[in-house]
This record gives C-alpha cells, structure tokens and sequence, in this order.
C-alpha cells in the first residue's frame, strides 16, 4: 500500500519533470505516448489502491463494527519550525480522499490519450510544446493528487498553490496568443486574491490554537483528528482514530470563546478559507476567470472544469466539514453563495453562443450544486415531502455529484473539443446539423446531455435528487430555488445539443473536408466516459462516502432506486422534462421563437450575454477606482513629492559642493588664510559668549 501511495504522486512528478528537462531530445510521438502511459499506470494504481479500501474488508480500514476508518498510509515531517509546528508531507485514505484519487486520475489520462489527437495538428503545438504540454499534464496531474491525500491542512495549502501555478501554465499554454495570456493572469490573479483568504483563516485558526492552548498546532490540523471533533455533544461526528483536535473544541465551544465583531473567531476563520474555495471553483463574485479560462486548449478545460481544478473548493469544505458543523453561521454562508452563483451561471449560460462558453457557466452552476449540499447538511434529522433525510445526506450528495458531475463534463467537454476540432471554430452557428457527419460525438454528446439534465437512469439523476432532496429536508425556498436552476440546466444544454447537432443542415463546400468523428484516440474517450455517464448513478455511493462512520444507504446495485425520494425526484424530472421540450420547441428547427424571445425580454438577454456585466464592474473597479483613484494620486505623490524631496536634496547638496569646492583649491595660502580668518571668527564668539 505504501509503495502505491507513493508511486501515485511519484510517477506524474517524475514525468513532469523528464518531459520537461528531457522532452525536447524525444520524438513528438514518444513524447505524447510516455505520457499517457505514466498517467495511465497512475490510474490504474489508484484503482488498486480505491478498490482495496472500498471493498477489500482489511481491518485498517473497516472496524469491527463495519464502520469505514481513515487510514494514513505514510506522514513525514518535512519542515519543523518549533515545537508546536511542523509540516508534514503523507497520504490520506478516506471515503473522500480514494474517491477523488478514482476521479481524477480516470480524467486525467483520458484527457492524455485524448491530447494525443487533438493536439497533434493545433496551432502547430505538434512542432513548438507537444513535450511541454504533456509535461504541464503530469504537473497538474501530481498537485491535484497531492491536495486530495493531503493528511493535514498545511499540506493542502501548498499543493493547493502548486494546482494555481500549474493551470496559470496550462490556459496560457499559447503563449503567444494575447487573449491567452490575459486569460492565465486573470486567473491566477483572481486566485491569489482568494488563496489570500484561506491563508488568512489559516493562521487565525493556527494563532488560537497555539496561543489559547496547550495543543500542537500541527496535531490540531491533521485531518485524522480534526475528524474526531465531537460537535454539539455528539461524539465522534466522522468515525475515526483520536486525535488532538479537541482542544478547537475545548477552544470554540465555550462560553469564553474567542469572538471577533460579533461572530466568533472560528466563524471568521472558516469564511475566510471558504474564500479560497470560492476562488477555486469560481464563486460569485470571484468567477470571473473560468470564462476566460476557456483560451487553454480544450482538454485543459476538461481536465480544470471536469474533475480537478473547480471541485477542489469543495473538496476543501468537505474535508474541513467537522469544523464547518461548529459554525453553522458559516453554513449558511456557503449556502447563500452557491444559491445564487447556481442560478447566475444557468442564466448566463442560456444566452452564451460559445460552446465552451456555455460549458463553462455550466461547471460554474453545477459546482454551486455541491457548495449547496454542503451548506444545507446539519446534524439532525429531518423531513423532505414526507420522506426523512438522512443527518449526512447533504454531505454525501454533494460527493456524488462531484463524482458523477466530473464523469458527464469531461464528456462534454471532450465532445466539445472534437466539434471544435471538426469545425475550428468555437461558434454553435457554425455547427448546425452534424448528426448525420459525427454519428458518435452525437451520440456522446447526447449521453452528456441527459446526464447533467437529471433524467433518469443517467448519472446526473441520483447524484441530483439526493441534491434537492437533502434542499428540502432543510429549507422549502432553497429546494424550490435549486429546483429551477436544475430545469435551466436542462434547458440551456439542450439548446446547445439541438443548436449543433439539429436546427438546420450543415453547409458542406468541399465533401473532401466535410466534419466527421475523430481518430480513435479522441473517440474512445468520448465512448468510455458517456458509458460511465450512463451507469455511474447506481453505484451505491451511500454505503461507500459514509457519514458518522455508517453507510447512509444499503449496498446493492439497485440501492439508489430504492432508496430515492420519488416525490421530489418526480417534481425534478418533471421540470428537467419541461426544459428540454421548449428547448426543443425552440431549436430543433429553425424557427423564429428565440428571436422573438429575445426581442421581447431584450434587457435581460443582453444582461445575460454579456454576464451581467461582472467583467466591466471589475475594470471599472480595478482600472477606474483602484488605478485612477488611488494608485495614480499615490504615483504622482511619489514622483513629484518624494522623489521631488530626495532630488531638492540632491541639487542643493551639489550647488552647495560647487560653492565651496574652493575650499579644496590646494593653495597652501588659501588653506592658512582660512584658518586665521575660523580662529578670528571662534575666538570672537568666544569673547561675546564670555561677556
């Protein structure tokens, strides 16, 4: 097991680094191929090693009551500051943790064998950063697995800054495209701005530990014993080993303590590193960059908008859920947030005419999905339509979201990549009617479609329904609300769906090069993932992402039909139904309803085409206030004042050096004629000081 641990961060690490010191001397071909196959073999480690925690009974990962434990494969310190504070560098298994290894290394190489076609013809990568590109692949590949197995806190902010260098490489992997590099320094900026955040709360947290007790900071922060935080009396609320964390219980769970402009310090501190998560998966009103992000080459956007990169804010909340349930204020903060981004990017998406536009928005609303399954989870129980939720349901839900959600998008946006591919261009108006040229990407992209529409049996349906249902077990106006952010979803997708592949027939000038499926590098992908998409929502996540140390759900493979809330998967399917038919009413044919539409309701399309306008806010901000305001007075200040003063300082030094330069002529004379007239001048001040 400690082997396949490290193997699985050592091979994307290594190849990182041959590819990239090594990669030019390879034949482009060798260099694609080494590639794959190291993720490839990653992969199928960390199958090995899921598949032995999930389902292999061992008695360090399963007690004796059947409860599943984490399991902490290696810890080493790494750097030690003092006694209290270390780093230490390991790898974590949990439900959480060898989900998200199965994840993202299944993205991850079919993205590599994807790229292997794409881009071997684009804008000439084959000749100029075919290595280069694999090499930042690999680099991607080993920050995300580092941040998902990370044992502590400390540890997962460093590869969480590792994950933001390495996707500021990837979108601006065109370099000399300016619209690209704008895109890599907005994103990383924007970033930055919110890692800012969660390193704040960070060290708030870390401060009050070291400072108000006796504990060991880096105990207190490892995740096997954060936890063990009991929460409002209830013991032991993630079943695991003892830890040390109980002195943040001791610390914020008293009538003493720490509190901070009304709110408690821990409140303050778990808003803040939400922030970092909100800057991560591109929450309102820090996702201005995901858009943007789209000038990377497309399977860099499957592999940042699918699986790895915007899911890891949630994976950061999910992770520091024990201390989430000590602040419920900040619960509902996440929940308010992600409500409101959800139904912002449906809406703009709705009036997107880039395809990978509208994949964007759509990531952006679906990870607002899972942010609301987190904030909606408290620990109790409760009723939805008459059917009881489960106290860990939201928690669980937004986990098999992320799953199935990661499957349907990397599909999505891999068929995207192909039509592009096709077509060269980003443009659906470009793309009407190629069913009848690209009979399989319509089939995938179909798959894709119904998937993250919720209809059943795809994915999208389960993972979506315990959404809404643990929505209803805890607010009535936040079920209703995500409920219709779930039928835009429907319907958005399935505008595009019929925009490109229906609507009217493709003008084809030279049947030479008519648009037709890709080579099987690029369409095996799209095979595999649309049949995972399709079976993926019976696996009996439940049973496998417990809460409390207890599966939530039975074990079968039919356990998620039976165990699911018809009356609200009846009302979801229903408006998800609805969707889809006025989408096809509007675009199946060609027909003058959108336009008409648009006419009638021109301010609010042109408010959601243009995104509300969030980007010229922030260049008014930015460039109008900040620059205008602030920093052009302060530079001025600087130039005409301080380097004013320094210059007045300058020139009268030198004007006087030149007046007195005579001083220094060399004439012995001079030098004595001076003398007498200071001695004069001293013994005449002397005389009038004495009388």
């Amino acid at each position: 097991m400690e082997t396949s641990a490290i193997l699985i961060l050592a091979i994307p690490l290594l190849m990182f680094l041959f590819l990239g010191l090594a990669g030019k001397y390879l034949p482009h071909k060798w260099a694609g191929i080494l590639g794959t196959l190291g993720m490839g073999v990653t992969m199928v480690l960390a199958y090995t090693v899921a598949f032995e925690y999930f389902f292999s009974g061992n008695s360090l990962f399963i007690d004796a009551d059947g409860n599943r434990l984490q399991h902490v494969v290696f810890n080493h310190d790494w750097l030690n500051f003092y006694d209290k504070l270390s780093i230490r560098l390991g790898f974590l298994l949990d439900p959480i943790s060898a989900m998200m290894l199965v994840v993202i290394t299944t993205i991850s190489f079919m993205v590599h064998l994807y790229s292997n076609g794409y881009m071997r013809d684009h804008h000439g990568v084959w000749e100029t950063g075919f290595q280069r590109f694999y090499a930042f692949l690999s680099l991607f590949s080993f920050s995300m697995l580092g941040l998902v197995v990370a044992t502590n806190i400390f540890q997962m902010y460093i590869f969480w800054e590792l994950v933001g260098a390495s996707s500021y490489l990837l979108i601006g992997f065109y370099y000399t495209k300016p619209s690209a590099v704008s895109a890599s320094k907005k994103a990383f900026i924007v970033t930055r701005f919110a890692d800012l955040g969660f390193l704040i709360g960070i060290l708030v947290l870390s401060f009050y530990v070291g400072f108000y007790s006796d504990g060991n900071i880096t105990d207190a922060f490892t995740f096997t014993s954060l936890t063990s935080v009991p929460v409002d009396g209830v013991a032991d609320t993630f079943q695991v080993s003892e830890g040390t964390a109980q002195v943040i219980r001791d610390l914020f769970q008293n009538s003493a303590a720490p509190m901070f402009m009304g709110a408690s310090v821990l409140t303050w501190a778990l808003v803040l590193i939400f922030m970092g998560g909100m800057g991560k998966s591109a929450m309102m009103p820090l996702h201005i960059w995901l858009p943007d992000a789209m000038e990377g080459p497309t399977p860099v956007s499957a592999l940042i908008h699918a699986a790895t990169m915007v899911v890891a804010g949630v994976y950061l909340v999910a992770r520091l859920f024990p201390l989430y349930l000590m602040a419920p204020a900040a619960l509902d903060i996440i929940t308010v947030v992600g409500a409101l981004t959800a139904l912002y990017a449906a809406m703009v998406a709705c009036a997107q005419i880039d395809i990978k536009r509208v994949l964007a928005f759509s990531t952006i609303s679906q990870i607002a999905f899972m942010m609301v399954s987190l904030g909606v989870t408290r620990l109790d129980h409760s009723v939805a339509l008459g059917h009881e939720v489960h106290e860990g349901l939201g928690y669980m839900a937004s986990m098999f979201h992320l799953f199935t959600h990661a499957m349907f998008k990397a599909l999505l946006f891999l068929g995207a990549g192909a039509l592009i591919h096709a077509i060269g261009s980003n443009d659906y108006t470009a793309m009407h009617g190629l069913r009848k040229y690209m009979p399989i990407t319509h089939i995938t992209f179909l798959v894709g479609c119904l998937a993250i529409a919720g209809i059943i049996p795809f994915a999208g349906f389960f993972s979506k329904d315990e959404i809404l249902t643990a929505c209803f077990g805890h607010s009535t106006v936040w079920a209703i609300w995500m409920a219709l952010v779930a039928g835009l979803t429907a319907f958005y997708m399935f505008r595009l769906y019929f925009l490109i592949f229906w609507w009217k027939e493709h003008k084809v000038h030279d049947e030479h090069h008519a648009p037709h499926d890709q080579p099987w590098t690029m369409t095996l992908p799209l095979v595999i993932l649309a049949v995972v998409s399709v079976f993926a929502g019976f696996v009996p996540f439940g049973s496998l992402v417990t809460w409390n140390g207890h599966p939530i759900t039975g074990s079968g493979f039919l356990t998620n039909l039976e165990n699911l809330n018809w009356s609200v998967a009846a009302i979801s399917l229903i408006i998800a139904i609805v969707g889809i038919l006025i989408a096809m009413k509007m675009y199946k044919k060609e027909n003058p309803l959108p336009e008409k539409m648009r006419n009638a309701l021109p301010a609010l399309w042109d408010w959601c085409h243009h995104r509300f306008y969030w980007d010229e806010l922030y260049q008014f901000i930015t460039h109008r206030i900040i620059f205008g305001l602030v920093c052009r007075p302060i530079a001025w200040f600087d130039r005409h004042i301080i380097d004013g003063t320094m210059d007045a300082f300058a020139a009268v030094t030198n004007k006087a050096s030149y007046a007195i330069r005579g001083f220094q002529s060399g004439n012995v004379h001079m030098y004595v004629w001076i003398y007498l007239i200071g001695a004069v001048l001293l013994a005449t001040v002397t005389m009038i000081c004495v009388l």
